[in-house]
């Protein structure tokens, strides 16, 4: 209750105060007979709907205090959208610009998300709608030129030591939700810096799970080093992600795509817990996990972003 929770956690100077502190909540209705519990951090309650923000406060306000960024000051980044409204959100509090290079592969939510916050959209063609290793190379190349411009400054979201940091505090949630009975951390993985991040923050709480990163099947590169077209937003870039260390995960599997979907119809009907693609795929994972490990165990995955990001998709057709 309100009356009951302190005034720091209710008041703040700006709207980025809302970021962070996002439920733990147990799938219970999902859990295989005889096997492990699963758990799902859901994310999609931060101020844009995605884990998103806690990277977008960590890499602008860091740049902001190291006289890296001022007010005034463009942002440019290339994003499938979640990632893009978050820095768009973050910018708009921070009296900062911002340049999205996207594509009409990702959801035309996510692009009028941006304009609302007052984002300039940059659109790159797809081919056939589809996410490609290519789409990504043209998008890059693009965000790069255009950071190159006077005034600008490069997010870097595949590269600042900001992006890992700033999912740190999932961890510690994590942790004191759960204490240190976790036993798998898994995870679909596009920078990698949510999964590690994550596991970065759980590993200060002194808790060390089994880290397991994901990816689509339809784009196995993590897996077999060849990547492919395929339709889950935000994850499966088709190169090493940056942020991934390998050393510390345990395993990577592949999952295929429309079980990812479907696994969102279900967790939106089953269990109230409306997602995008990339949480039905940490989903199908966990319960894969949970049947492998048995009881006594415990799973924690991560609910990265809102279903209402992937309305008039084909998700949610």
């Amino acid at each position: 209750m309100l009356a009951e929770t302190e005034e720091s956690e209710v008041r703040s100077e700006n709207a980025l105060g809302a970021v962070g502190r996002t439920p733990l909540v147990r799938l219970k209705a999902f859990e295989p007979d005889g096997g492990a519990e699963l758990w799902i951090k859901l994310e999609g309650g931060n101020p844009t709907g995605s884990y998103k923000d806690r990277m977008a406060v960590s890499v602008l306000c860091r740049a902001m205090e190291r006289g890296e960024l001022n007010v005034g000051d463009r942002v440019v980044e290339y994003t499938g959208g979640s990632t893009g409204t978050a820095l768009a959100f973050v910018s708009a509090v921070l009296g900062l610009r911002f340049t999205a290079v996207f594509s009409d592969a990702f959801s035309e939510s996510k692009r009028k998300a941006m304009k609302a916050f007052g984002a300039e959209v940059l659109v790159e063609k797809s081919v056939d709608g589809t996410i490609t290793p290519d789409l990504i190379r043209r998008m890059k190349a693009r965000a790069f030129a255009l950071a190159e411009e006077p005034g600008s400054f490069y997010a870097d979201q595949f590269g600042s030591p900001d992006v890992r940091a700033g999912y740190e505090p999932m961890g510690s949630e994590i942790a004191a939700d759960l204490g240190r009975e976790i036993d798998v951390l898994v995870s679909a993985v596009g920078t990698g810096a949510a999964l590690m991040g994550t596991a970065d923050g759980l590993s200060k709480e002194g808790v060390s799970p089994n880290v397991v990163a994901l990816e689509p099947l339809q784009s196995p590169f993590l897996t077999t080093g060849k990547g492919g077209a395929h339709r889950v937003e935000g994850i499966g870039v088709g190169f090493e992600p940056p942020f991934l260390d390998r050393a510390k995960v345990g395993d990577i599997r592949a999952i295929d795509q429309e079980m990812a979907f479907d696994m969102c119809r279900r967790l939106a009907s089953g269990a109230g817990i409306f997602c995008g693609g990339s949480t039905g795929l940490n989903v199908v994972a966990a319960i894969e996990l949970a049947r492998e490990l048995g009881p006594g165990k415990r799973i924690v995955t991560l609910g990265c972003d809102n279903g209402s990001k992937y309305l008039g998709g084909q998700i949610y057709a």
